[in-house]
């Protein structure tokens, strides 16, 4: 049973804004595969809700004039996943979102209700993430911008005020173009599981050299990260297996995985610097390099 108390449908952004001042309790639903969840089980924050589904502005995938691609928050997965513009500039996008639940989810859930709930194994993070993207987020103040690693703040907790929304996801052309990856989770089951960890690589390789790397986890901390000290390590190395090497002792300084009924910490770290190594190293081959 789902104790709302209100709800109200909202058809464009600027109502929907206007329905968040008039009611600071309430809060917006998309595709809802995660508010109801929330919602029957009792959570109060989620009796008082704010439709955002059906607002056509909210739903696109397109380039703009510059070529960066941008993503309306409001898309379900499935959209986005089978997306040309995606699969062509971003395909480690698709790589990710094909692992989340199984099509019915897909085809109701949006990729702005998985960034908003804040969860540090949001699977379609760390690619977003590794590829610098960029929230446009819309209030009663006006817009702001600001890069998505910036936007958790921790578990279930994002940099969005009451009164405001997602309006879009940037790519920009500087971070796709030249770039490869590729996306694993690691889960218990192979299919509609929560990541145990997820990970997302980015590079781009000229001349048997690493130019440039983005490796970006979930679940390895209490937001989804990027590994940084790791890239600054091995950014501008020659191809070969001591990068990699090098790259596996490293990423253990980079993250902070927590002990929880899915899995140890110490289990997390092995996994993490499993698929560092793996997951680097398939992003190395589909952008064209080789490892020595």
């Amino acid at each position: 049973m789902f104790n709302i108390k209100t709800y109200k449908e909202a058809g464009s952004v600027k109502e929907a804004i206007k329905l968040l001042q008039e009611n600071p309790q309430a809060r917006l639903i998309a595709g809802g595969t995660d508010v109801l969840v929330k919602l029957h089980k009792g959570k109060g924050q989620f009796h008082h809700l704010i439709d955002i589904h059906n607002i056509a502005e909210l739903d696109f995938i397109n380039l703009n004039d510059g070529e960066d691609l941008v993503i309306g928050p409001g898309t379900c997965f499935s959209r986005v996943e089978e997306s040309p513009l995606i699969r062509k500039h971003i395909p480690v996008l698709s790589e990710a979102i094909c692992t989340i639940g199984g099509p019915q989810v897909r085809n109701m859930a949006t990729i702005g209700g998985n960034l908003c709930n804040g969860v540090p194994s949001a699977d379609s993070a760390t690619p977003l993430i590794a590829l610098n993207a960029v929230l446009t987020i819309e209030g009663a103040d006006g817009l702001r911008q600001m890069p998505l690693e910036d936007f958790f703040l921790g578990p279930s907790r994002v940099a969005l005020k009451q009164h405001e929304i997602l309006t879009a996801i940037t790519v920009t052309r500087d971070n796709y173009t030249g770039f490869h990856g590729h996306f694993y989770k690691y889960a218990m089951r192979n299919a509609m599981d929560i990541a145990t960890i997820g990970c997302s690589a980015v590079c781009k390789v000229e001349d048997s050299v690493l130019k440039d790397l983005r490796l970006a986890f979930g679940t390895a901390a209490p937001v989804p990260i990027r590994c940084k000290d790791t890239e600054n390590k091995v950014r501008g190395r020659r191809l070969s297996q001591n990068l990699l090497d090098v790259i596996t002792e490293s990423v253990v300084d980079d993250v902070n995985p927590r002990t929880s009924w899915r899995a140890a910490k110490d289990f997390r770290l092995q996994i993490i610097t499993t698929l560092a190594q793996r997951v680097v190293k398939k992003a190395i081959l589909n952008a064209g390099g080789t490892i020595h």
